[in-house]
């Protein structure tokens, strides 16, 4: 079992990386591998809506969200991880899951997901739940924790003095590690997969 966790702050050490690392090293401790993947600090360009990944499965724009694409299928779990700004994750991050759940939306059913996020005082909710759409869309279950997964400061050593923050990171990792087992035991178990119908996809007119 592997968990992917993708480090959307333009700082690739800073507050976003610390609060992934309190989910990493319960995963760890629980025998889940994982993986840090950090989007890098230049320009990430969004979708330009081509149509190239309904034909290849991959984006027209060769950069990470193809790399991603690729080793999507040996992935179990996904923690994305954002700065808060203007109340929302990182315009780099957002342009960069934009192009990865819409080329490689199709590996992405039964996966679990979660979102953290970073911030100085507020906006923290807003970008939790904007981060979360990407999960709840493309049919992988949410784990959850205590409270939401928001860490509070303008530093690492900030986060590191925010107790509550840190517990609730901790508490993910513990529900994400247990679930991560729970559906190995199934799929041991002979419990099939979620079998879907084919997508209906209307205009609301037609």
């Amino acid at each position: 079992m592997k968990a992917l966790l993708i480090n959307g702050s333009p700082h690739e050490k800073g507050c976003t990386f610390t609060a992934l690392c309190e989910v990493e090293g319960v995963l760890k401790k629980h025998g889940i591998g994982t993986e840090m993947f950090w989007i890098g600090a230049g320009p990430i360009a969004g979708c330009v809506a081509c149509g190239h990944c309904f034909e290849t499965g991959k984006c027209v724009q060769q950069d990470k969200v193809n790399e991603i694409i690729e080793r999507l299928d040996g992935i179990d779990a996904m923690v994305i991880g954002s700065p808060v700004y203007y109340a929302g994750p990182s315009g780099q991050l957002t342009a960069f899951m934009d192009r990865l759940f819409f080329a490689g939306g199709k590996h992405m059913a039964g996966k679990l997901g979660a979102a953290v996020v970073s911030c100085r005082r507020g906006g923290a909710t807003a970008a939790f739940d904007r981060l979360n759409k990407y999960f709840t869309i493309s049919n992988m279950p949410v784990v959850p924790s205590q409270y939401w997964n928001q860490v509070h400061g303008m530093t690492p050593d900030d986060v590191m003095k925010d107790k509550e923050g840190l517990q609730t990171l901790r508490t993910l990792g513990e529900n994400m590690a247990w679930l991560l087992r729970c559906v190995e035991a199934g799929r041991k178990a002979g419990v099939p997969a979620p079998v879907y119908e084919p997508k209906i996809a209307t205009n609301f007119i037609d």
